[in-house]
């Protein structure tokens, strides 16, 4: 009898579906389908890509030379404006040639991953992460390190947690500030305190910064009045600037998550090998796309300042809205668009007949009883959490909590 061969691989039939994905599709299917479920599920601005841009994209269209293959890098003129907005907001100068324009943060994440591990390599994964990370640590042949810090934390992890977590096999720290899921930034003590001990110890750094232009003044919770910043890791600690690379797009702060758009920067020996794998894997981004990014980079930033005054509001009312909720702890997010309330006190008690003991049971409860869609705790490490997105319409998100609370009531 012939061998019979797998017919998926063992390395892609281990890959979880994106959580955070399904969650968003599960709710939109019952939407389509007329119920009136309100979302908190993605991670997706509910704002259309500022005038300017679509306008660039428009030109860019109609314009032959845009109909052709790219550098598999990127433009010139868009690495030129990433190069600039790297100076600008993370404080590092480089190089157009430090640039590679990517489908997208999710590939710059892959990528990076993909560049700098070989098989058995280790990743210290401060938790709870982004659901992605974990599975592009594996697919590269990683080993991911949870450092779990709750919200008793606010989320931070130590660097007491990290040098814990340190062994021979340690290569690469991820470091998110500001998180999703939890909105959680590192104070620049913090930051630099972190960056000092990977730069001790020989790490590479993997930064993910695409929430870095959306932080808000921390005064609601801390009583100080000074605007908070998240601060780029390699401003901290500029001797890293060898060993790090800082993956980031405009999906986030451009209402931009359709256009695919996102890029990685780095030392030039990892750049050109992850441009390198890029031209195999997708060869260049979208013409039109990069078009709008270096319009979205250059141009005005009153439509990107606006949203992000939006999403502060926001964030004041789901914050007070669900403290309101007996057994729910929602600390005051700092940065992105979410909130990580603590949900333990909701489970192990009956709601309409259900009693939940996971965070994963309570989201499905809630999505069942009161047509709510959040992310259960589990995408994003322990149970026992779920995320919000407040990148929604006012009404909607008011409504949505108000359901929340005569569930819980």
């Amino acid at each position: 009898m012939a061998h019979e061969l797998k017919r998926i691989s063992t390395r892609i039939g281990s890959i979880a579906e994106s959580a955070t994905l399904k969650v968003d599709g599960k709710a939109k299917a019952l939407q389509a389908a007329g119920r009136p479920v309100i979302s908190f599920a993605a991670g997706e601005p509910d704002f259309p890509t500022p005038p300017h841009i679509v306008e660039a994209a428009l030109l860019a269209v109609s314009d032959p030379k845009n109909h052709r293959y790219t550098p598999a890098a990127g433009l010139p003129d868009l690495r030129e404006a990433i190069a600039a907005k790297t100076l600008r907001d993370s404080g590092l100068v480089i190089s157009p040639s430090q640039v590679v324009v990517t489908n997208g943060g999710k590939q710059a994440v892959y990528q990076a991953f993909a560049t700098l591990l070989d098989p058995g390599d280790e990743v210290i994964v401060p938790t709870p992460y982004w659901t992605t990370y974990p599975e592009s640590i594996r697919l590269a042949g990683g080993v991911p390190v949870d450092v779990f810090a709750g919200a008793d934390q606010g989320y931070l992890v130590t660097v007491e947690q990290l040098e814990a977590a340190r062994t021979p096999r340690t290569k690469v720290l991820l470091f998110v500030s500001p998180s999703n899921p939890t909105g959680a930034v590192y104070s620049p003590e913090q930051t630099k305190a972190i960056g000092e001990w990977a730069e001790e110890h020989g790490l590479w750094i993997i930064s993910d910064e695409i929430y870095q232009n959306l932080t808000y003044d921390p005064s609601t919770s801390s009583g100080q009045a000074a605007e908070q910043r998240a601060v780029s890791i390699v401003e901290a600690v500029p001797a890293l600037a060898d060993r790090t690379i800082l993956v980031n797009g405009v999906a986030k702060t451009y209402a931009m998550t359709g256009w695919r758009l996102g890029w990685m920067v780095g030392p030039q020996d990892a750049i050109k090998a992850a441009a390198n794998l890029q031209s195999h894997l997708t060869s260049n981004v979208s013409n039109i796309s990069q078009r709008a990014g270096i319009a979205a980079l250059t141009g005005p930033q009153d439509a990107a300042l606006a949203m992000r005054d939006a999403f502060d509001r926001r964030r004041t009312v789901i914050v007070a809205e669900l403290n309101k909720i007996p057994g729910m702890v929602t600390p005051t997010p700092q940065g992105a668009f979410y909130v990580y309330p603590d949900v333990t006190g909701l489970l192990g008690r009956p709601w309409g007949g259900v009693t939940p003991t996971t965070s994963l049971e309570l989201a499905d409860l809630i999505l069942d009883q009161v047509e709510v869609a959040a992310v259960p705790g589990e995408a994003f490490g322990p149970s026992g959490y779920l995320r919000f997105s407040y990148a929604l319409g006012d009404d909607a998100l008011l409504e949505g909590v108000q359901r929340l609370q005569r569930l819980f009531a």
